[in-house]
């Protein structure tokens, strides 16, 4: 198999090295907006660089990774389809509805495969709180807590190009959160706050979030993310039932410190960044795209999945701007989901 990859910074190296040592991957077309980037991460994987995009589809390719800009991602998911490729994306699709709805019908149009980019759903973490779920050893859920904590804020000049708090950060909150449940968000109402660095306020954007959310069963759910979380990268999940209450992310690396006597000890090496947190996952999800595209084992999570979660963020930003509850029915694109 022979797989193009398109985009070659961070998480377009971290996908190439995974595909350059998978036993079913025999090689890979690199390319990036910066060609030089490409060409070494190339000669380092002893793969191919190509110097643009346009040579990823002729040169011929059996499938294609998306780890481009996210303004790039819909253009070169529906190139795709008309190739008759198979995609793997990183989300989101695009960072608006008409995007993303235009995106997919070129997918399904073509009726090419689109596997998008929510790693956590690969995590033994949140699979085991799925499981918790489903088996029903909770009992009937009543509360959810989930966090998103980066230790840093990324660089001024992506603010405006990331799309928002909401839709960048919390919409992996949003996508876990209905796979763990298998529910639906009905209502959310959201707040965000800018008081930290004036390079968020200048972006329109907000360093820290939180939005509560009502799920179809009357489960409730909150979810909150931050930009400035010294202690280190902190994500989170809390199940809480009837019966029985898991949580997620916590353990000796968990950048949280008791206050209290006889409580944990500070983790001595808190997670750095997303990379590391969720190594295992990044792997796991792509070794999942070569079995999809091989046809071994059905799309774990496809473009219809990406859109309820950007549908929620745009709930979101609609409510935290609006000070106002806003119900995912005001939202275009919803679709009747099926069991996931």
């Amino acid at each position: 198999m022979r797989i193009g990859v398109i985009g070659t910074g961070r998480i377009g190296t971290l996908h190439a090295r995974t595909l350059s040592r998978h036993s079913g991957v025999g090689s890979l077309i690199l390319t990036d907006a910066d060609p030089e980037r490409a060409r070494q991460l190339a000669h380092r994987l002893g793969e191919t660089a190509a110097p643009g995009v346009d040579e990823v589809f002729t040169w011929g390719v059996d499938a294609v990774v998306i780890t481009a800009a996210t303004s790039a991602h819909a253009d070169l998911i529906a190139r795709a389809a008309r190739f008759g490729l198979p995609v793997f994306c990183e989300k989101p699709i695009a960072l608006d509805l008409p995007g993303t709805l235009a995106a997919l019908a070129e997918v399904e149009a073509a009726g090419t495969i689109l596997q998008m980019g929510f790693q956590r759903r690969f995590d033994a973490g949140y699979a085991g709180a799925r499981q918790a779920v489903r088996s029903g050893r909770l009992g009937r859920l009543h509360t959810v807590r989930a966090l998103t904590c980066d230790q840093a804020p990324p660089p001024a000049e992506w603010l405006p190009l990331s799309g928002g708090l909401f839709r960048d950060t919390l919409i992996h909150d949003f996508d876990i959160l209905r796979w763990v449940t298998g529910r639906e968000v009905v209502h959310v109402y959201a707040a965000g706050s800018a008081a930290g660095p004036a390079m968020f306020r200048d972006a329109g954007d907000v360093d820290t979030g939180a939005a509560l959310l009502t799920l179809d069963d009357g489960t409730l759910a909150t979810a909150t993310a931050t930009r400035v979380n010294g202690a280190g990268y902190d994500v989170r999940m809390e199940l809480a039932g009837e019966r029985d209450t898991v949580v997620v992310g916590l353990d000796d690396r968990t950048p949280i410190a008791s206050v209290e006597p006889t409580g944990p000890p500070a983790a001595d090496k808190p997670w750095p960044g997303f990379l590391e947190r969720f190594g295992p996952a990044y792997e796991a999800e792509l070794s999942a795209f070569v079995e999809v595209v091989r046809g071994e084992r059905p799309n774990p999570c496809d473009g219809r999945e990406a859109l309820q979660a950007l549908r929620i963020a745009e709930a979101c930003e609609i409510s935290r701007r609006e000070h106002r509850p806003v119900a995912l029915a005001e939202i275009p694109g919803g679709f009747a989901a099926g069991a996931r």
